[in-house]
C-alpha cells in the first residue's frame, strides 16, 4: 500500500525562526549571566519592529536591544533596519512560589508533552523532515558563505516521500523557496537549488526522474522577513519536532528555562524515545509525559511502540520507570539544561543532531537489562 508522507522545514531568517532565535539567545544572556534564571521570552517582528516580551529574572540586568541587535545580526539581518522594544519584566511571585518548592522544583506548568524516535534514520527522524532540514540547512550555508548569489535570509523547504508498506521507496516531491535580490531571475535561482543544494542532500536517497522539483513556485521572492510576513515565537512547532508524525502537546520551546516542562520534559521525553529504539527494543516509539504545575511527579507517563517492540509495552514502560527520573529538577541535571547553547536550537529542529544532551544513547545497556529481567520474571 503506497502512501506519500510530507514534512516542511524552515531557513533560520523565517520570520517565526528568527523570532525564535531572538528569544533564545536572551534565554542562553540570562543563563551565562545567572544558571539559576527564570526565562519565558516571547518576541514578535513585523516589518521593522521587533518586539520582546515576557518573564525574566535573573540576578544580573542585562541588556535584552543589545542582545537582540546581536542575534538579528548572526541570523543574517542588519540590526540599524530595526526598532527594538524591551517589555520583559520579572517572572509572576505566583508562578516562582509553584515551581520553588524548597530543595525540589516543581513542574513550571502542566500539560503533556511527546518525545518520539524511529529508525528509519540515522537521526531517529522521519526522512521527510530529516530532508527538508538538510535542505534549508544546505541554502542558509550557501548564504553565509557567499557561494550563491543573491540569496537573501528568508525560506521554506518541504519534501514528500512515497512509502510502501512503511518503507521510504522514492522521493516523490521537493519544494524549495528562497528569498532573494531583485537581480537574480528565476532561472539562476533554480540552477542554484539543482546544483548547489539538492546533490548534496540526496546523497543517501537519490531523486529519480519523476522525482517533482518545484523552486519558488509562487514565482518572485523578493520580500521576505519580517518585512513579508509578521513571526512570532514558538510558531513552528512541528518545524520544532517531528514533522507532524505524532501528536504535539501545544507549548512551545524557544525563550523558556528548564523548569517549563513543556521544554525540558519534551527533551527528556525524546531522550527516552530515542534511547528505547537505539537499543533495537522498537523500531518506533513515543513517549508521552503529563504534568501538574508546581507538582514534580509527572500525573502520567505512557510508552507506545506502534505494535513494533520487541517486547510488550508494560516491559519497557517498567523499565523507563527504573532508568530515567521525570521529576524536574532530574531533568534539569541528567540533560544539562542549565547551560547555555539554546540559541542553536532554534532552527532545523530540536532534534536529531550531535552536541544536544537528549540525543545521547547512553542508556542502551541499563534499559536492555531491566527489559531482560522483566522478560524473565
Amino acid at each position: 500500500m503506497n502512501r506519500y508522507l510530507t514534512a516542511e522545514s524552515v531557513c533560520a531568517g523565517h520570520p517565526d525562526k528568527l523570532c525564535d532565535y531572538i528569544s533564545d539567545s536572551v534565554l542562553d544572556a540570562c543563563l551565562a549571566a545567572d544558571s539559576d534564571s527564570r526565562v519565558a521570552c516571547e518576541v514578535m517582528a513585523a516589518n521593522n519592529n521587533i518586539i520582546v516580551a515576557g518573564e525574566i529574572s535573573c540576578a544580573k540586568e542585562l541588556d535584552i536591544k543589545a542582545v537582540s541587535a546581536g542575534a538579528l545580526k548572526k541570523v543574517g539581518y542588519d540590526p540599524a533596519d530595526f526598532c527594538i522594544f524591551d517589555f520583559t519584566h520579572t517572572q509572576s511571585a505566583d508562578i516562582a512560589g509553584g515551581v520553588n518548592r524548597g530543595n525540589e522544583l516543581g513542574a513550571g506548568d502542566q500539560g503533556t508533552v511527546y518525545g518520539y524516535a524511529t529508525n528509519e534514520t540515522p537521526e531517529f527522524l522521519p526522512l521527510p523532515l530529516v530532508l527538508a532540514h538538510r535542505i534549508c540547512e544546505r541554502v542558509d550555508f550557501l548564504r553565509r558563505e557567499g557561494m550563491a548569489e543573491g540569496l537573501l535570509p528568508d525560506g521554506k523547504a518541504q519534501v514528500t516521500v512515497e512509502y510502501d508498506f512503511g518503507e521510504a521507496t522514492r522521493i516523490k516531491t521537493v519544494v524549495v523557496s528562497i528569498q532573494h535580490e531583485e537581480s537574480v531571475s528565476q532561472e539562476l535561482l533554480r540552477r542554484i537549488v539543482l546544483e548547489k543544494v539538492l546533490p548534496g542532500v540526496f546523497m543517501e536517497y537519490p531523486l529519480d526522474d519523476d522525482a517533482e522539483i518545484l523552486v519558488n513556485p509562487s514565482g518572485r521572492f523578493v520580500i521576505g522577513g519580517p518585512a513579508g510576513d509578521t513571526g512570532l515565537t514558538g510558531r513552528k512547532l512541528m518545524v520544532d519536532t517531528y514533522g507532524g508524525f505524532v501528536p504535539h502537546g501545544g507549548g512551545a520551546f524557544s525563550g523558556k528555562d528548564a523548569t517549563k516542562v513543556d521544554r525540558s520534559g519534551a527533551y527528556m521525553a525524546r531522550y527516552i524515545a530515542k534511547n528505547i529504539v537505539a537499543a533495537n527494543l522498537a523500531d518506533r516509539c513515543k513517549v508521552s509525559v503529563s504534568y501538574a504545575i508546581g507538582v514534580a511527579e509527572p500525573v502520567a507517563v505512557d510508552v507506545d511502540t506502534f505494535c513494533t517492540g520487541t517486547v510488550n509495552d508494560a516491559i519497557i514502560s517498567a523499565a523507563v520507570s527504573e532508568v530515567f527520573c521525570l521529576r524536574p529538577s532530574a531533568i534539569i541535571e541528567a540533560l544539562d539544561l542549565k547551560t547555555p547553547g539554546y540559541a542553536l536550537t532554534s532552527s532545523y529542529g530540536h532534534f536529531g543532531r550531535d552536541g544536544f544532551p537528549w540525543e545521547r544513547t547512553n542508556k542502551i545497556a541499563a534499559l536492555k537489562e531491566i527489559v531482560m529481567r522483566g522478560q524473565t520474571v
